[in-house]
């Protein structure tokens, strides 16, 4: 009883911390320069990861690195996608390309150079991470990265 009520308390303090219900409508940038909406994400119909990251973020590159290496076997389990969001400054955007590519993350990765995004879902720390759903509800967030921590995030993914 003690560990799921301090499961609980750990969730709906994370859960209050992103103040966030739904996901907003934010400008975003492709890798190629494209401005797309954030609403963009769910014209899939499947949920969606958001992860926010930066390229001087361990832990952030971690957690996508954990991400990648369980992507086809997350896949063959439960069809979602991964969106990898840059907070990375207009000083540092132009290495976000390469750095992501040398990584060869399988999932998408966008800029949001002016931070508009992060500060729309109230994200104060990195690495941040969301789930939605395809209606754009927002279900589970987490801030910061332990090994490990990735099987929560199919664990929700699976309840959906």
């Amino acid at each position: 009883m003690k560990r799921y009520l301090l499961f609980c308390f750990a969730y709906l303090s994370v859960a209050i911390v992103s103040g966030q219900t739904q996901l907003p409508s934010v400008p975003l940038n492709t890798l190629k320069g494209e401005t797309i909406n954030s609403h963009a994400l769910l014209n899939d119909g499947v949920p969606v990861v958001i992860s926010f990251w930066s390229t001087i973020c361990k832990p952030c590159i971690e957690e996508l690195n954990a991400f990648r290496d369980q992507w086809t076997t997350w896949q063959e389990e439960v069809s979602f996608k991964i969106v990898a969001v840059s907070t990375d400054d207009a000083r540092s955007v132009s290495r976000v390309r390469t750095f992501a590519a040398a990584r060869e993350w399988p999932f998408t990765v966008l800029i949001d150079k002016n931070q508009d995004f992060k500060r729309a879902l109230n994200v104060n720390s990195i690495p941040q991470l969301y789930i939605i759903t395809p209606k754009g509800n927002i279900v589970y967030s987490h801030i910061g990265y332990t090994p490990g921590s990735e099987s929560k995030v199919l664990e929700v993914l699976k309840g959906l």
